[in-house]
């Protein structure tokens, strides 16, 4: 992989940090603990809140994984082996690092592990 292609991909995966990272600052406030007072809360509308915060808190940790992903695919790039599969040391292919260029594997180990 050339300096240019790498800059490209360094730039997506920042942004795409720095998007993740505003997106769970807003999430955040979606985790806040649901008030249980039922005088002030009706028991459905109770239920409901929970359900969102619980939704909330779940897609708070799926954000906080993929920050780590991309945590990872930065150090990569810094370290000088960004681009090839963790499992056999193949060049992981562009296309694939388009889509999502925190991938750690090419397509056929990946369909390997699943």
């Amino acid at each position: 992989m050339n300096d240019a292609e790498l800059d490209k991909f360094h730039q997506l995966l920042q942004k795409q940090r720095d998007e993740l990272k505003a997106s769970l600052q807003l999430a955040l406030q979606s985790t806040a603990t649901v008030e249980l007072d039922q005088a002030s809360v009706g028991r459905v509308s109770r239920g409901d809140a929970l359900q969102a915060q619980s939704m909330a808190v779940e897609t708070s940790r799926l954000k906080q994984q993929q920050l780590r992903k991309i945590s990872m695919a930065l150090s990569l790039i810094e370290s000088g082996d960004y681009g090839y599969c963790k499992s056999c040391d193949q060049e992981i292919d562009h296309r694939r690092l388009e889509i999502d260029p925190a991938s750690t594997m090419c397509v056929p180990c990946a369909s390997k592990q699943e």
